[in-house]
């Protein structure tokens, strides 16, 4: 199986009723929201899709219920980050029957693994689906760091593992991977902070947060800077960076998901033990909020664009 890792993947929020059930109906409605802005792929189960909250069940219907409301346009992704090198594959081998086309894969949870130890579990993972792979590197929120000398060993063993989710927080990281790997490594630029400055030296795409609440601003910044039109994609950047700042949060996911309720393409609900925002820290992101869609620019057009050779 093959995936084009490039463009805007969003990392989706996973939508939950008042009474902590899942909303499918809202999901979907994010879910188009984003294919209508022009996203590439849709990636399920990530830090903002609560994945560690939800049962196996969840998790499958979630997989099932996007990879029919897609229908082909772009590919699904599953994530995966689990305690043990069983339960990740087990994983692995049920979000292909569900009909996912590819996965995203962490490090060991809880365990801090070394490094040996980490290249197994992502080999094990690899050798058990013919699932594309692309492996989540972020040392500052997980304390593991997949090195380069890691990843030389991963690709030349595994033909799957195909991407780097590039999260260190470390923007040379990505001219040294593409100095060493050339195309073998896809690199998906993966902190929201940082987006543009990493397709601009070479990241093939961007798995987005913000873009959960914001969809046309995130892709528009992916599109018009691979057509050349710098100017373009960075005074839609500057505006939309301090939202962008709600993603380098503990709280994250109850910032992004009360921006979308902002944008009509979300609630806030969140599964316990997260709690909803409240008192003065609601008040903060709600101010960031509101002053950006006071400012809210108009988007020049953006799809479809002649790239610049």
């Amino acid at each position: 199986m093959k995936i084009s890792w490039k463009g805007v993947m969003p990392a989706v929020t996973t939508q939950f009723t008042d009474k902590d059930e899942l909303d499918l109906d809202l999901f979907k409605l994010n879910i188009k929201a984003q294919l209508d802005a022009g996203v590439h792929g849709i990636v399920l189960g990530g830090t903002l899709g609560e994945a560690s909250t939800l049962t196996d069940d969840e998790r499958r219907i979630l997989t099932r219920e996007t990879v029919a409301f897609v229908d082909g346009k772009v590919p699904v992704l599953m994530n995966i980050a689990e305690q043990t090198t069983k339960a990740a594959i087990n994983l692995a081998k049920t979000a292909e029957e569900d009909g996912a086309k590819g996965l995203m894969v962490l490090p060991p949870m809880r365990y801090k693994a070394g490094d040996e130890e980490v290249v197994e579990y992502f080999k094990a993972i690899a050798n058990s689906t013919l699932l594309p792979i692309m492996i989540y590197n972020n040392p500052v929120d997980y304390k593991i760091e997949v090195t380069l000398d890691m990843f030389a060993e991963l690709i030349e063993a595994c033909p799957n593992i195909q991407a780097v989710k590039e999260s260190t927080r470390d923007t040379t990281n990505v001219t040294r991977i593409k100095n060493r790997f050339g195309d073998r490594l896809s690199i998906m630029t993966g902190v929201d902070t940082l987006a543009l400055e990493s397709l601009l030296i070479g990241a093939d795409g961007w798995v987005a947060g913000l873009v959960d609440a914001f969809p046309e601003e995130t892709v528009a910044i992916y599109e018009l800077q691979k057509a050349g039109k710098i100017k373009e994609a960075l005074d839609i950047y500057r505006w939309f960076m301090p939202l962008l700042e709600l993603d380098i949060h503990p709280k994250l996911v109850q910032n992004i998901k009360l921006a979308s309720v902002y944008t009509k393409i979300g609630s806030e609900n969140v599964r316990a033990p997260r709690l909803k925002l409240a008192g003065k820290e609601r008040e903060n992101v709600v101010k960031i909020i509101e002053e950006c869609l006071e400012k809210r620019p108009k988007l020049p057009a953006y799809n479809n664009l002649d790239a610049v050779v």
